[in-house]
């Protein structure tokens, strides 16, 4: 059993000891809050399950404190509301020695389409400006904080996080000043364009007390190149820089801020601000022992921090104090636990696939988690035992079979486990062979664990045929028989040049130097910005007049592998497609009729997958009693948060 003594220690924030250095990150969820900032039910639900998952603080999601510089309907409109459902979390809290901090909002500027401290271009559009804050409203703005901070103190908050010198949020906003062209003692010097944040800092110590807590969430790097423009590689910043974080850092450790909540981005640079897989695990740490160098309060690092060796040798190292987790903490509420315990087995890991979480919020309105989707269901959902339990077979041990599978043996019912190859995963074998998808192979191994944890019987090498499904004689057959890739009937298909994307995942055909990759959906895209981090000159092939347009790829995944595209040189052809294989590489047709041949020594396809065939008909037509669920790739094509999901709601309900 691995010991994370580090992770596990206690970490004392100005007056305030914290149980351990495992912190939930603030994240709106869409369902937490009544949207003027007072809980719901689900709410204390759903932060009542972390701490008793055993995160030591918790943050909550951006709350406004403003309501009439921006109209919003905050909490001080609902003083004695937000006491009394303040009161109710924190009750509950205390009985798992787990502390929380109200994030307060100033709001999210130019993001948002609202005020800033100059006239900037909105995010969404730029062709529309923002209007410039007056210093009646910046003063405004400062004065209901101040009241804000005084009723989270009085419902039992233990501390403040302040939103934010981040994302390009308003107080961000107002530091950069590539966004600051102010005159008046709110623009100019570093010192000036951080006015707001001192004086936000300096009006919640008047009101509560100078021992009340107050941390700010700080980006350390913009990553930012221009207006809706990333730097892919940090370089021609115009945003934030190490340097000048420093610096920043230092002035507010002196305003009177308790802790500095690290990590990096802004929304023009979308991806360093939600970061998917394809940016490294802890890239942010190098960056937060720079900070940590400069200051006496405490360093808390966010982004890609859900490893548990690389936090915990991190702390060891003094190069952080503590882990801020958020998508790592929607997947799996008993994270923290599971680290004190040294059970990192039991870990349902974080995919950063951002689909349900930050991509959710965003299009939906609201979070959910592709590996967990029990989020905003706590209660509802729970793995209670069946009072009337039944044999259940299961066909297929991809992730829709294994969590299916899983989900019936919590509720009781005997599980027995049919998968026709040697080794449990279908598909997540597939999508974990990329070297920036390990997420995916620790989840796969996760699941295989909770099967063998759980004593179901598994029988693999096995294909299952209709007679002995009958024979079993279950009360539920699930089938969850997977997809397999779509290769398309063209001349040369069969050619040596052509390979499958099942078949470059797996290396069990070597790819030469030149490659083509046919299909510019994400699997085809991320085949790609594999192929090319590796070197090798990399051509997609895509049909539609766009590459992911199909899919539905998170915005913030999408933006980083077009930037890397443009990064190393990819080339795409869009509108095109693949007419022949031979021996000299791939020719292609444009919309217009022309045709090329691209030179190549692999053609590989990713045009798509379709379900394999299931025995449900052939079942069915024997006569058979056992109630049938197709679930999964096996009934429609979806990815790892549709399966589960469907596995997941099948199971349940039984």
């Amino acid at each position: 059993m691995k010991q994370y003594k580090n992770l596990s220690l206690p970490i004392k924030i100005g007056t305030v000891m914290i149980k351990n250095r495992m912190f939930m990150a603030p994240m709106d969820t869409g369902f937490g809050d009544t949207g003027y900032g007072c809980f719901t039910q689900k709410g204390v639900e759903y932060f009542v399950r972390r701490a008793e998952g055993g995160f030591g603080l918790l943050f909550s999601g951006g709350i406004y404190s403003d309501c009439v510089v921006d109209g919003n309907d905050g909490m001080l409109n609902h003083k004695e509301e937000f006491i009394n459902t303040g009161k109710i979390i924190n009750e509950q809290l205390q009985k798992y020695d787990c502390k929380m901090f109200i994030q307060l909002s100033m709001n999210v500027g130019r993001n948002g389409g609202l005020k800033t401290p100059s006239i900037l271009p909105v995010l969404s559009n730029p062709k529309i400006k923002t209007k410039a804050l007056t210093l009646e409203e910046i003063h405004m703005k400062v004065k209901e904080t101040g009241q804000a901070a005084k009723l989270c103190k009085q419902a039992g908050f233990a501390g403040i996080d302040i939103h934010a010198l981040h994302w390009g949020h308003l107080l961000d906003s107002f530091a950069l000043s590539f966004m600051n062209h102010r005159t008046d003692k709110y623009g100019g010097s570093l010192e000036n364009r951080l006015r707001f944040a001192k004086e936000i800092v300096e009006e919640i110590k008047k009101e509560c007390g100078k021992n009340y807590l107050v941390t700010i969430r700080f980006a350390i790097k913009s990553y930012m190149k221009n207006f809706n423009k990333a730097s892919f590689d940090g370089s021609k910043e115009v945003g934030r820089t190490v340097e000048e974080a420093i610096e920043i850092a230092k002035l507010l450790e002196n305003y009177g801020y308790d802790g500095l909540s690290v990590d990096t981005g802004v929304l023009d640079a979308f991806y360093y601000a939600m970061p998917p897989s394809y940016i490294p695990k802890g890239f942010v740490i190098d960056m937060a022992e720079k900070i940590k160098k400069a200051v006496l309060i405490p360093i808390l690092c966010g982004s890609r921090m859900a490893d548990p060796d690389i936090a915990e040798k991190a702390i060891a190292d003094g190069k952080i104090d503590a882990v801020v987790l958020g998508r790592q903490a929607i997947a799996d509420p008993d994270y923290a636990n599971k680290i004190v315990l040294g059970k990192t087995e039991e870990i349902k890991t974080c995919i950063a696939c951002n689909q349900g979480c930050i991509w959710g919020y965003f299009t939906s309105g609201k979070i959910s988690c592709a590996v967990n989707p029990c989020v905003g269901y706590e209660k509802e959902y729970e793995l209670k035992k069946v009072q009337n339990t039944k044999k259940i077979v299961v066909v297929g041990g991809g992730i829709s079979g294994m969590e299916a599978s899983r989900v019936a043996r919590l509720r009781g019912h005997t599980v027995k486990l049919y998968e026709k190859t040697s080794q449990l995963g279908g598909n997540l074998i597939l999508a974990g062979a990329h070297d920036f998808k390990g997420e995916i192979l620790e989840l796969n191994s996760y699941y295989k664990n909770q099967i063998k944890k759980l004593n179901i019987d598994v029988k693999l090498n096995t294909e299952i045929s209709c007679k002995t499904l009958l024979n079993e004689n279950a009360d539920v057959i699930i089938l969850a028989t997977g997809s397999k890739s779509v290769m398309p009937e063209i001349e040369g298909i069969n050619h040596k040049k052509a390979i499958s994307c099942e078949d470059a995942l797996v290396s069990n055909k070597e790819v030469g130097k030149n490659v083509v990759v046919v299909g510019g959906g994400l699997v085809g895209c991320e085949i790609a910005y594999g192929y090319t981090k590796e070197g090798k000159k990399v051509t997609i092939v895509e049909a539609l007049d766009e590459i992911m347009k199909l899919n539905d790829v998170p915005l913030m995944n999408k933006i980083m592998l077009f930037d890397a595209f443009e990064y190393y040189g990819t080339k795409i052809l869009t509108s095109t497609k693949l007419k022949e294989i031979n021996d000299d590489g791939a020719v292609v047709m444009s919309k217009d009729g022309q045709t090329k041949t691209i030179k190549a020594d692999s053609v590989i396809i990713s045009v798509g997958y379709k379900p394999l065939q299931s025995l449900k008909h052939e079942l069915e037509k024997a006569g058979c009693r056992s109630k049938i669920y197709e679930i999964g790739d096996g009934k429609k094509v979806g990815n790892v948060m549709t399966c589960i999901a469907d596995a997941f709601a099948v199971s349940f309900n039984i």
